[in-house]
């Protein structure tokens, strides 16, 4: 049994694959609107009430949870599961609000022998996979950019969480970068410069950002976003036969070298086109046992220590 907690437009999406792979679970919910909502799409029964009120009934320990809660919950929801004796839960990303909520959940997951693996469903996207081909046919890695442009103009505030809107690039534009340093390998060394303190009342941070670094293993890498000028999701991948283009990231485009001609990469993306992209290998294989792609709870306070908060300028 796998419980699912949070039945909103992303508990929806995990519902569908966890009826493809025919897992029992029970769905669980806060609001009568989502609930509703949920169990037309889904036809599955929700539990009504929120996790405490689930909880207090005494259910039996389930196999693990997936957790799809607001970003503002998600800490809080992954604790009440651990105090319960949970031992794998499934937790949407970035898997905070704030930042010092990282430091508890890590120490509790160590504490408890909990695994919490983290769902960048893009590292299973199956564009990424195929670049992961490539790149190892050529020898690796040898230089990648990326763009997290936001299109601020089209978020409303009021439809998110205070705390989800400062920290935006954390919440949504670590999409992005979660990737692009997954493909192209994680910082070992990281210069960032930030601008436009104060030009959105939602996020008081910068929104002009830039930098450049040298991975572990001794790739360069650069980077950039405005979030209140024109542009879009972007990676770019370089080795030495090859230019891969993640643009926009659920397809791959390819340059040879020695010519200027940019071209689709064949890939068998049914799965990316039949339920949400990446959703159902990432379950996939957290059901199963497999971590080895995914970012766990400790790599994630590694990751906002090492250059999530040089990269955004937050501090709390």
């Amino acid at each position: 049994m796998i419980w699912l907690i949070g039945v909103g437009n992303m508990g929806r999406e995990y519902a569908k694959v966890l009826a493809a792979l025919k897992c029992e679970y029970t769905a669980i919910g806060r609001g009568e609107n989502s609930a509703t909502a949920f169990q037309a799409a889904t036809g599955h029964n929700v539990v009504k009430g929120g996790l405490e009120t689930f909880l207090a009934s005494a259910p039996k320990l389930p196999e693990a949870a997936i957790v799809a809660v607001g970003i503002d919950q998600l800490a809080t929801t992954a604790r009440q599961l651990m105090d319960y004796g949970v031992q794998k839960i499934l937790l949407e990303k970035p898997g905070i609000g704030a930042l010092h909520e990282i430091d508890v959940l890590c120490e509790q997951a160590e504490r408890n022998g909990c695994m919490i693996a983290l769902a960048y469903n893009r590292r299973f996207y199956s564009s990424v996979f195929k670049a992961e081909e490539i790149i190892n046919k050529d020898g690796g890695v040898i230089a990648f950019n990326f763009e997290f442009t936001e299109w601020t103009h089209t978020i409303h505030p009021d439809n998110y969480a205070e705390i989800a809107c400062r920290h935006w690039l954390l919440g949504n534009s670590s999409h992005v970068i979660d990737t692009a340093f997954f493909l192209g390998g994680q910082p070992e060394r990281l210069s960032c410069y930030l601008a436009g303190e104060g030009l959105l009342d939602w996020h008081p941070s910068a929104t002009v950002f830039a930098g450049a670094g040298v991975t572990q293993q001794g790739a360069l890498f650069n980077y950039g976003a405005a979030w209140q000028s024109p542009g879009r999701w972007v990676i770019e991948i370089l080795t030495r036969k090859h230019r891969l283009y993640f643009k926009p990231m659920e397809t791959l485009q390819i340059q040879e070298i020695g010519s200027v001609a940019v071209n689709p990469v064949e890939i068998d993306n049914r799965l990316d086109v039949d339920f949400k992209p990446g959703f159902y290998l990432q379950t996939q294989a957290f059901l199963a046992g497999d971590y080895t792609r995914f970012c766990t709870v400790a790599q994630q306070k590694e990751h906002i220590e090492r250059y999530y908060k040089a990269m955004s300028g937050y501090t709390d």
